[in-house]
């Protein structure tokens, strides 16, 4: 197996990782998103959105999985990590994923309206920043994009019948 071939393998293995934190997001009401950072091939933290729940709005899923990441290493860089999220980083996420020094970050759906890796801004790709973070982009896209695409449809029918 080639090296780019067990490479895929393993952002598939860790974004379905990231789907079942998406998935924990969803079952407590918020929007489904969510994150896991990986060192060394453990995950060292987890998130998913919790902005709701936690009257906190930086409270995203890729937030919260870097501050898990960090108590875990005692360190609040996160070098030669990678950071899994089912959705595209915000402008927020992404400064705290360079802040944090983050190697690498993989994502599933693109966020049009504000995705800060491609969609809407280019903050991570920018070589105008002191880091550099690597990324792959799509990786189940079709899968974290349908998470996300029944989560709306079902808030606009229960909104429709007044639940």
């Amino acid at each position: 197996m080639s090296d780019s071939q067990e490479q895929n393998d393993l952002d598939i293995f860790w974004m379905q990782h990231a789907l079942e934190m998406a998935q924990r997001a969803e079952s407590e009401g918020e929007v489904p998103v969510g994150a896991v950072v990986v060192y060394n091939e453990q995950v060292i933290g987890e998130g998913w959105n919790r902005p709701i729940i936690d009257n906190d709005p930086t409270a995203h899923a890729e937030i919260m999985a870097l501050r898990s990441a960090a108590k875990n290493l005692n360190n609040y860089r996160l070098v030669d990590t990678t950071l899994y999220v089912t959705l595209e980083p915000c402008i927020m996420c992404t400064g705290a994923i360079i802040h944090s020094r983050v190697k690498r970050v993989v994502y599933g759906a693109s966020d049009p309206k504000a995705g800060a890796s491609e969609s809407a801004f280019t903050i991570l790709g920018t070589d105008c920043l002191n880091h550099k973070v690597d990324i792959e982009r799509g990786v189940l896209a079709k899968e974290c994009g349908q998470v996300l695409t029944d989560f709306f449809r079902r808030k606009r029918e229960e909104k429709k019948r007044g639940s």
